[in-house]
């Protein structure tokens, strides 16, 4: 049998807010460590029907780009529930979800680019 590990290494400042993420995993095409700005890990636990998340972002993340994070990973939560329930309309709800988000985020850049100009 095939075992597949993944292993994230957070450095943490004084007052144990991250500074640095950096994962590895035995299947990454690209070896060796690397470094991110943000992880979202979530696990099912089935014997109390609930999720447990692990989110971690640098104090140095932008808000943007914090947001696009968001953004993608309910757009990979869309891409992932049609595969794993056939639910097109689920899907399709996510989807719509992230179109509705990534219109406003994208007003919020034009709004912040002619700020500063």
């Amino acid at each position: 049998m095939k075992h597949s590990e993944i292993n994230f290494k957070i450095q943490l400042d004084d007052q144990n807010i991250p500074e640095q993420i950096s994962w590895s995993a035995t299947d990454n095409p690209n070896e060796g460590i690397e470094e991110t700005k943000a992880i979202l890990v979530a696990t099912w636990d089935p014997y109390h029907k609930g999720t447990l998340t692990l989110p971690l972002w640098t104090k140095d993340m932008e808000v943007l780009d914090m947001k696009r994070f968001f953004i993608e990973i309910v757009g990979t939560v869309a891409d992932a529930s049609l595969q794993a329930t056939g639910d097109n309309f689920f899907a399709q709800e996510l989807e719509a979800t992230c179109r509705t988000l990534s219109s406003h985020l994208q007003k919020e850049i034009v709004a912040l680019e002619k700020g500063a100009k």
